[in-house]
């Protein structure tokens, strides 16, 4: 389901090789506004609420340098998902205490919860391949980065 879908999930315009905020909340909201400058969202703050909500119940640092923040809100209208990445790493919180370099943000519509699901675990099972992350932290361009995430979740 997924590996067709890549293109409309996470579009380029939804990638950002620029570093972004080394702070998590602030890591958040920059990877929200990837998909808000993309037309997705209607709300921002709605989104953000949402996001912020998610991040209190638990953390969104799965670990191996990886960060999911994920949520389901009324203010997308199509699951989304997002991708910065950060040189020194931003403290997410992960249960292996090392600090999240590859940034991946999941939104889905309120009422997509197995669409959520089934998103959050094909990424998490293709980001444990070390060679994964090792493209996807080397990758010159967005293009790069979809593709790479194209193969993984195949």
């Amino acid at each position: 389901m997924l590996e067709d879908d890549i293109d409309r999930l996470m579009p380029t315009a939804h990638i950002s090789l620029d570093e972004p905020p080394a702070e998590k909340k602030l890591a958040i909201e920059f990877l929200l506004d990837l998909i808000v400058e993309n037309g997705r969202v209607t709300e921002r703050e709605t989104a953000l609420a949402a996001l912020r909500e998610r991040e209190k119940e638990a953390t969104t640092g799965v670990g191996m340098g990886i960060g999911i923040p994920h949520a389901k809100t009324t203010a997308v209208e199509a699951p989304s998902v997002a991708f910065a990445r950060s040189s020194e790493g931003i403290d997410f919180d992960a249960m292996d205490d090392k600090p999240a370099k590859l940034l991946f943000m999941i939104l889905v519509p309120e009422e997509g919860g197995e669409e959520h699901l089934q998103i959050l675990s094909s990424l998490s099972r293709a980001l444990m391949h070390e060679d994964v992350r090792e493209k996807l932290l080397e990758a010159e361009d967005e293009e790069t980065v979809q593709e790479t995430v194209r193969e993984a979740v195949n």
